[in-house]
């Protein structure tokens, strides 16, 4: 008896499809944000109805701003949505998991990509922004102290240059969140270390003039 109950799936399912315009409508399309809907849970029978449906939120920004911004836009539609198919409770919101963004201090960073490059030569380079999700920073700004965050490439050599000639480094290269991720043990584990080491050693080393 469908028609005697608000179904939270199909609730869930327009609310899915609606939060896939707050990028494309409400942020400035000159900020980087994205919006993702990683879990949806209702319901374990097919022919029973759930009495709710939870949806896990993923939202990345590199400004406070246009996170607020998406964080409202969020709420709007969710609340909407729900009196529009006469849901009889208000959404419940929960904000879990939430780290600032990740801000390099330029002169720790030119000290250390220095000892990068005098390390590894032409295989340092600049890493490009990533929203990836990361609470490193929680440390370094709890003391007050500047801090710089680098990565290392974990794929094997041979099969990223094959991958990057062909034009398919997307397709044929696991990313780190993919069930396929396998970093290769050497030089992966050889080159974490010779950064650590060379990082240390731009601050323990005695300086030209000390």
């Amino acid at each position: 008896m469908p028609q005697d109950t608000i179904d939270p799936v199909v609730l869930a399912a327009m609310i899915i499809v609606r939060l896939q315009t707050v990028v494309s409508r409400i942020v400035d399309p000159s900020q980087t944000a994205v919006l993702t809907v990683g879990s949806c849970q209702a319901g374990t029978k097919s022919n029973v109805i759930p009495d709710c449906a939870i949806l896990q939120l993923n939202r990345r920004t590199y400004s406070q701003r246009t996170r607020e911004r998406m964080l409202a836009a969020v709420k709007r539609i969710v609340t909407a949505e729900c009196q529009a198919s006469g849901s009889p409770r208000d959404p419940d919101f929960e904000i879990f998991d939430s780290f600032p963004l990740t801000d390099n201090d330029n002169a720790t960073t030119n000290r250390v990509a220095a000892a990068f490059s005098g390390h590894f030569g032409d295989r340092a380079a600049e890493l490009a922004q990533q929203t990836a999700s990361e609470d490193f920073s929680d440390i370094p700004r709890a003391a007050g102290i500047p801090y710089t965050y680098w990565g290392i490439g974990g794929t094997d050599p041979q099969a990223y240059a094959a991958a990057e000639k062909a034009g398919r480094v997307q397709d044929d290269i696991p990313v780190n969140h993919s069930p396929k991720f396998l970093p290769a043990l050497q030089p992966t584990l050889r080159t974490g270390t010779e950064t650590l080491t060379a990082a240390a050693m731009a601050w323990l080393a005695a300086q030209p003039g000390a």
